[in-house]
């Protein structure tokens, strides 16, 4: 199969590191930039601009003042700054890959993507690949950590300082939606996603179907009647045998093939419109090879031929 490569990418990268209880994933995209990503996309044949990094707020310098959505309004500015700079990248014809950073600023480039579509009358497919499901809101969260909600916002209606970036809510359709690789699951967090109509493919689908037969079912579901499919890959879905460097570590995830299964068809579908790598966290990482994993992975997604 042909796999378009995109000419243009545009790497943006979002060290917040708000929205988790644990430190680190603010160094997350220097760490990938370490890792070579952009000079393998541009031994691909890409033109990669990097734009650099957001400002983005620590803690130190915050007060988490609501206990059920710690930082939000800190994170909503910085989520706010990256759907801006995510639309332009589409205006501009160029491919965003978005560097975390903590998970919540999906808000903001998850939303830019749809947003794009919208403007053409077009909904967007969202494939979230996550040992997480992300749909905590602030009145289930046990934690107040923010980059537990994320999709939550996206599908709308709370937290609403996320879910209204760019002002339009909800931002994707759940039967749009579909989340792989879960296995860490909150009860309220259950109930909501059984109640939702998003799909849901967890790590005991994949071992009992294959990787590749859950991602054809994922990439029909997310693919079908929209204008394309936003990628927003936690590198938690892959176990810490391979990716120890991630924010939240959950056993029994993605083995190295199966990560590179899941980008290989995403590239292989010729849908992908945006990207984001996020939850790398060198302080926990050995000899920095989740972040070289994750540089891989982007590889993938973006169309490197084995031959």
């Amino acid at each position: 199969m042909a796999v378009t490569v995109p000419a243009l990418v545009h790497v943006i990268g979002v060290p917040l590191d708000l929205g988790g209880g644990r430190r680190g994933v603010d160094m997350g995209p220097s760490a990938v930039r370490i890792a070579g990503l952009g000079e393998r996309l541009t031994a691909m044949g890409i033109r990669v601009v990097d734009r650099g990094d957001l400002d983005s707020p620590i803690p130190e310098t915050r007060v988490p003042r609501h206990p059920q959505k710690k930082y939000i309004r800190e994170i909503a500015r910085v989520a706010q700054r990256l759907y801006t700079r995510v639309r332009q990248a589409h205006d501009e014809g160029a491919f965003p890959v978005v560097l975390g950073g903590d998970h919540s600023l999906a808000a903001g480039s998850v939303g830019a993507s749809a947003d794009v579509a919208a403007a053409r009358g077009r909904d967007i497919g969202l494939v979230w690949v996550d040992a997480h499901g992300d749909m905590n809101t602030p009145a289930t969260t046990a934690s107040g950590n923010v980059h537990g909600m994320p999709l939550a916002a996206l599908l709308g209606p709370d937290p609403s300082e996320l879910s209204r970036i760019g002002g339009r809510s909800p931002k994707v359709r759940a039967e749009k939606a579909v989340l792989i690789g879960v296995r860490d699951l909150d009860d309220p967090e259950k109930a909501r996603i059984r109640e939702s109509r998003v799909h849901l493919f967890t790590m005991k689908d994949i071992d009992r179907h294959g990787i590749a037969a859950v991602m054809e079912r994922a990439l029909a579901i997310a693919g079908q009647d929209t204008l394309g499919i936003h990628v927003s890959f936690d590198l938690d879905a892959c176990d810490p045998s391979i990716a120890p460097g991630v924010g939240t570590p959950v056993k029994g995830g993605f083995d190295y093939r199966e990560a590179h299964m899941v980008m290989e068809l995403l590239a292989d579908s010729g849908l992908l419109m945006g990207l984001d790598l996020v939850e790398v966290n060198p302080i926990l990482d050995v000899q920095n090879e989740t972040a070289v994993l994750g540089a891989e992975l982007v590889a993938s997604a973006l169309g490197r031929r084995i031959i």
